[in-house]
């Protein structure tokens, strides 16, 4: 059988200054050390440890890398004023050594240009070498694929506007992603609630930043959400998001945290184009201003507060859908 094709990244929809995409990958097998040494033995840098259970890879061809265990107890020095309950490091490192068979590892590749998104498909390879594996999902969770796409932090309409086409195309993205199999899809994160929809998606719904931040508070007071929107708005307004949620797991940062995608590291020819592509679907829709209007009304029309699928089959889920711009 012939090698199969490799997906090509397509482009964020034009005109767009330039922007960056950070990536986070999660992975069983390997310890977070043994995967840092394997990435600087592949593609340079130079290891630092952090801490027992989180290693920088500093200067790769990649630029700065990360691998850390995926848990918030095990790096204190980090997380402690987030922290319910402080412990000190060396119980932080024997809790990571106690949990790693069941906890993931994560990869935090720093922000590159979209056109340089290949090149975490080939570190994949060096992580499968070390051992790596995993496929979408564990016995308590998903494995995650996050992508962090620089967002315009003052610009609020196109904060809006992403945040609807993304609750417009959810149903769609989150069948593709579980592709039918109900243990990735138990696993994915909650949707957005149709209350909070239906309301953004009216069409006098043009929030100012404080209505922005309580509305989506309100209803998602989680970072558990497809796209969370939570570092972003933290990066807004700090007292408010942080009087809402004191020890959320959340950095300020002025991106979109698209969290839905599932990681397949453990399939040779498994590649994060087809999610990175899903993802620039909900910007077309998003920068397309007539086909998001006309997509929310034919989600209003199907009543979506009474239908957490959005019409997800139907005559109404393909009058939804024929507004959406496909991967």
């Amino acid at each position: 059988m012939p090698p199969t094709e490799p997906v090509p990244f397509h482009p964020l929809p034009a005109p767009e200054p330039p922007r960056l995409v950070g990536v986070e990958l999660e992975f069983m097998g390997p310890s977070a050390r043994r995967a840092a040494q394997a990435l600087a033995a592949g593609v340079g840098g130079e290891v630092v440890a952090e801490d027992a259970h989180a290693f920088a890879v500093r200067g790769s061809a990649l630029g700065d890398l990360a691998v850390e265990l995926d848990l918030r107890y095990a790096h204190p020095q980090r997380h402690g004023k987030t922290l319910p309950v402080r412990i000190g490091p060396k119980a932080a490192a024997g809790l990571g050594w106690l949990v790693s068979g069941a906890v993931p590892r994560e990869l935090i590749v720093a922000p590159l240009p979209v056109d340089r998104l290949a090149e975490v498909d080939r570190i994949l390879d060096l992580l499968r070498a070390a051992g790596a594996h995993g496929r979408g999902a564990t016995l308590f969770g998903s494995l995650g694929l996050h992508f962090n796409i620089d967002a315009p932090a003052a610009d609020l309409p196109r904060i809006t506007a992403v945040m609807l086409a993304f609750g417009l195309m959810e149903s769609r993205l989150r069948r593709e992603i579980a592709q039918g199999q109900r243990r990735l899809e138990r696993h994915l994160p909650p949707p957005y609630p149709p209350d909070f929809l239906h309301r953004i998606a009216a069409p006098g719904y043009r929030p100012g930043q404080a209505q922005l931040i309580d509305d989506y508070l309100a209803a998602n007071p989680t970072r558990d959400r497809g796209l969370d929107l939570l570092p972003l708005l933290l990066g807004l307004d700090p007292a408010r998001v942080r009087a809402k949620l004191p020890y959320e797991k959340i950095a300020a940062r002025p991106v979109f945290h698209y969290r839905l995608p599932q990681a397949h590291p453990g399939a040779a020819d498994w590649s994060i184009a087809p999610d990175w592509n899903r993802w620039v679907a909900v910007e077309r829709l998003a920068a397309d201003a007539e086909r998001l209007a006309a997509a929310a009304s034919a989600y209003r029309a199907g009543d979506g507060r009474n239908n957490s699928a959005i019409c997800s089959s139907g005559k109404m889920a393909r009058k939804i859908h024929q507004n959406v711009p496909q991967n």
